[in-house]
């Protein structure tokens, strides 16, 4: 059975039974009635998937692939902040009248700095590095900018990914890890969203990078599920598990800024029911 359930419904049960509730206090999130939105939550959940034993997509319901791809490739291929840029409307509420959502996202990882190699932006930084000097402990995106925050029109909830290579004895070729941060998480509508976007950066920067996609570790400071998604996710994870998917690119793609959705092969994901009109506090 997928292992990535087996994570999600341990995750949820541990929240549910031992988090804490944010119920009473002043939250800002609401719901679109005008009601808070309180959450249970836990603090410090950290969630490790290993791509090299199966591609970390839950079967309970189904992840839509594609558009998590289209979504991580908004972000650090095209490098846009404009809704425009993205075929899902994921975004939509938070776009202003132009599409823009502000200093957010894309917009970061594209701005440049300059090294004495040359000048380079966050993404063309990380893929030079694990070319000259992969073995660096310096590798990384960022897009929590301090400076920037008062113009985005959402603060970045995935925001920090850390690359680490490691060489195991016996591969012929290095092996490239993970460590994405987040500060934030709607666990019903964003979890397995995040997981399987940064696992297809994770496959397709070691792709480019002639390595072998290993772990995802997955931070997360404060994980939680809403007061209206409890009923939901008691629902979800009592469902039965499927083997997880067989998920690959397009062996022929070698550069990062090549990559399209076309390029993703999802084969034999097996899946329980779409859970339908979740409630999403903004």
């Amino acid at each position: 059975m997928s292992k990535a359930d087996d994570l999600f419904v341990s995750m949820c049960s541990d929240i549910l039974e031992n988090g804490t509730t944010t119920e009473g206090e002043r939250v800002r999130p609401h719901w679109e009635d005008g009601t808070p939105a309180y959450t249970i939550k836990r603090f410090g959940v950290v969630n490790r998937y290993d791509l090299r034993e199966e591609f970390p997509a839950i079967t309970l319901r189904r992840t839509a692939l594609k558009s998590c791809m289209d979504e991580v490739l908004w972000i650090y291929q095209r490098k846009s902040n404009n809704i425009h840029d993205l075929h899902s409307h994921i975004w939509d509420e938070w776009a202003d009248n132009d599409g823009s959502i502000g200093k957010a996202y894309g917009y970061q990882i594209a701005q440049k700095s300059h090294y004495p190699e040359g000048d380079f932006d966050q993404m063309d930084r990380v893929l030079f590095n694990l070319e000259h000097t992969p073995y660096s402990r310096r590798i990384m995106t960022n897009t929590y900018v301090f400076s920037d925050l008062s113009e985005m029109n959402l603060y970045p909830c995935a925001y920090s990914c850390t690359y680490n290579v490691t060489q195991h004895p016996g591969d012929d070729r290095p092996t490239l890890n993970l460590l994405l941060n987040q500060r934030s998480q709607d666990v019903l509508a964003a979890n397995n969203w995040n997981v399987c976007q940064y696992a297809l950066l994770l496959m397709m920067v070691a792709q480019h990078a002639g390595m072998i996609a290993g772990e995802l570790v997955h931070v997360i400071a404060d994980a939680h599920i809403y007061d209206r998604h409890v009923d939901i996710i008691r629902e979800l994870i009592s469902r039965p598990h499927y083997p997880a998917p067989h998920v690959s690119l397009n062996p022929e793609v070698t550069n990062f800024y090549d990559f399209t959705t076309d390029d993703l092969i999802v084969e034999n994901y097996e899946h329980g029911p779409q859970v339908r009109n979740i409630p999403i506090a903004v």
